[in-house]
């Protein structure tokens, strides 16, 4: 008999997480803007963006934290770049889900 904890595979698993780090519009826009162009410092996204600086903060942690981003601390700015293969490896999960 197959164990209930085994049903869920790690695909699924990095499936909600990409799936839950991205259910949020700030967040798309950070992944759109930084889709675009090269790098983005913080400083800059928080000019743009109608949120508080420790909202935005907690929004490039929790897309670090996924691994979609990476961030360079050059003091006392922190430059953000997309992490290109784990960006790639969420799009092709998320497209083989849906399309399936």
């Amino acid at each position: 008999m197959q164990d209930k904890k085994d049903l869920i595979t790690e695909e699924q698993k990095k499936i909600a997480k990409y799936a839950k780090v991205l259910s949020h519009p700030v967040r798309l826009y950070i992944i759109d803007l930084l889709r675009k162009q090269t790098c983005c410092y913080s400083g800059d996204l928080a000019q743009e963006l109608p949120v508080a600086k420790s909202t935005l903060s907690q929004h490039l942690k929790e897309l670090k934290k996924a691994g979609l981003i990476q961030g360079e601390i050059n003091p006392p700015r922190i430059k953000y770049c997309l992490n290109r293969q784990t960006w790639d490896e969420a799009k092709y999960l998320l497209r083989s889900f849906l399309n399936s």
